[in-house]
């Protein structure tokens, strides 16, 4: 099954930005459709892969941070291709 996911990782600590970074990258580097805007990660594929490699990489980035936490949304569709109607 195809799915969605939206992630918004927020590291509460100064130098936050490096682990934002490699957060990002390991996601561009995952073989995920990853699309990128200024608020937040969207990354689309089948549902075991995606969040096979989630666990992996959130675990990466939350060991490399203090304290922080992580938005996620999760929609059962590929919606990668979504223009706005209006």
């Amino acid at each position: 099954m195809k799915i969605s996911v939206e992630l918004t990782l927020t590291p509460i600590q100064d130098d936050y930005e490096p682990i934002i970074i490699d957060f990002i990258k390991a996601l561009r580097n995952s073989g995920l459709r990853v699309i990128e805007n200024p608020l937040s990660t969207q990354v689309y594929g089948e549902y075991e892969n995606v969040m096979q490699i989630l666990q992996e990489e959130v675990q990466t980035a939350f060991e490399a941070m203090d304290r922080g936490l992580l938005h996620m949304k999760l929609i059962k569709t590929d919606r990668s291709k979504y223009e706005p109607h209006f």
